[in-house]
This record gives structure tokens, C-alpha cells and sequence, in this order.
């Protein structure tokens, strides 16, 4: 599924298309927002003992991701009133080395905000998005080491 900007200022999306980190970029921009952070992670040639890494196959528990990434914008805006727009986006599927596997962009006015959001944004979806990635490189694969229980974001299915 392409991706589509959405009417409101949270854009949250699990896609098997390409991630455009300008698109992301883009979008949260806002005329009253001096500040754009983006974050982009890349699939990178090598995992915890595993050297020649080629691709990694994400899988989703689909249902679940778009409205915990959606719980993940609700939190950081209740954190930081001050956000202008906020995309968070995951791949799924096989994403080859050097794309893009989960993009987070946040606008503000002033950048400490936009920092901190940013960075609480992805340390959250890693810690709440039921998204799983099997490694792969020549002569073998496994499933993606530091594994830890998923945690549900505040806001999605009761409290925390």
C-alpha cells in the first residue's frame, strides 16, 4: 500500500512499500515549526555475532501495530503539547541493506522538543510494536537477537 498523507497531524503507517525519509521530512513541516527531526533506521550488513547480513523479513502482528504506533503520538503529545506533526512509519516484509526500515519524523517549534519526542517515539515502537525481523546472510538466518516482551503503550488496551 502507498502511503497517504493523512487529515490529521499524526501520520502512523505499517506499509511493505519504500520508506521516503523526505517525504516524512516534508510533511511534518509546518510554518510555526522551527524544528524537523527525522529518524531513519537502515537495515546494515552485520547483527549481534552475524557478519554479511543481505536482507531482513519483518513480520507484523498487523491489527496491533497501527493503533499502538498511534498510542505512541497520543503519548508524545501529552508529553510535549508543543508538537507541530509527528509520522511514524514501519516497514514489513523484506527490506534489503541500506533502506529504510522504520521512519520517525517529528516537527516543533523549537528543537529540544523535537529531540526528545523524536527519540522517545522509536525507543517506544521497539518497545510496544508487536513487528518481528528475521536476519539473513549467506549460509543462514535467525530471528533478531536482543528479543525482549513486547509492553503495551499507554493509552491502547488499558493502562499502564
Amino acid at each position: 500500500m502507498t502511503l497517504q498523507p493523512p487529515t490529521t497531524d499524526d501520520w502512523v503507517a505499517l506499509t511493505d512499500q519504500l520508506l521516503e525519509v523526505g517525504l516524512a521530512a516534508d510533511w511534518v513541516a509546518l510554518p510555526g515549526c522551527g524544528a524537523v527531526v527525522v529518524f531513519s533506521g537502515l537495515v546494515r550488513d552485520h547483527a549481534d555475532g552475524s557478519r554479511g547480513v543481505t536482507h531482513i523479513d519483518y513480520e507484523a502482528w498487523a491489527e496491533q501495530v497501527e493503533p499502538r504506533l498511534g498510542a505512541i503520538a497520543d503519548q508524545a503529545r501529552h508529553r510535549w503539547p508543543e508538537l507541530g506533526r509527528i509520522a511514524i512509519w514501519h516497514r514489513e516484509g523484506r527490506v534489503v541493506l541500506s533502506e529504510s526500515s522504520v521512519v520517525v519524523a517529528v516537527s516543533s517549534a523549537h528543537r529540544p522538543v523535537a529531540f526528545d519526542a523524536a527519540r522517545f517515539a522509536i525507543d517506544a515502537l521497539k518497545e510496544s510494536a508487536p513487528i518481528w525481523k528475521k536476519e539473513n546472510w549467506s549460509g543462514g538466518s535467525d530471528w533478531g537477537t536482543g528479543a525482549h516482551d513486547i509492553v503495551q503503550p499507554h493509552g491502547v488496551g488499558g493502562t499502564q
